[in-house]
């Protein structure tokens, strides 16, 4: 099965994105940033953990793609980058789409098995 928009030059970005979503402080990391951009400091501010800790979530965003930094003065702010996140959505799409089908196959068997449960039967031979 080979999901729309999916490139095969492109399963290490991919691979990469997934990686760096399957850990939850990265995720409300991202989260956070889809509000707009914010400094380490501000990203760290709900967490129970030390800025260095945050930075080191936020180089394995960077390498993903999912987040890149800016330079405002002596600031540097964290900004969402959409784009692996779409490459994600199209890869996981064509696996909803079969799921849609399998759904739908399974609805109609069902329909069809409720329907024989319905059906009147025939009266026992032998009596009136």
């Amino acid at each position: 099965m080979k999901p729309k928009g999916y490139r095969p030059a492109e399963p290490e970005r991919l691979d990469a994105t997934f990686a760096a979503l399957a850990d939850p402080t990265r995720r409300a990391i991202l989260a956070r940033l889809a509000s707009g951009p914010a400094s380490v400091m501000e990203l760290a501010e709900p967490f129970a953990m030390s800025q260095p800790a945050i930075s080191k979530h936020l180089k394995v965003l960077e390498r993903a793609g999912l987040v890149s930094r800016g330079r405002e003065a002596q600031r540097r702010p964290c900004r969402l980058e959409a784009q692996p996140l779409e490459l994600a959505r199209d890869w996981l799409e064509a696996y909803r789409k079969f799921w849609e089908g399998s759904f739908e196959r399974l609805d109609a068997l069902l329909d069809e098995m409720k329907a024989q449960t319905k059906a009147p039967k025939g009266r026992p031979r032998g009596k009136p």
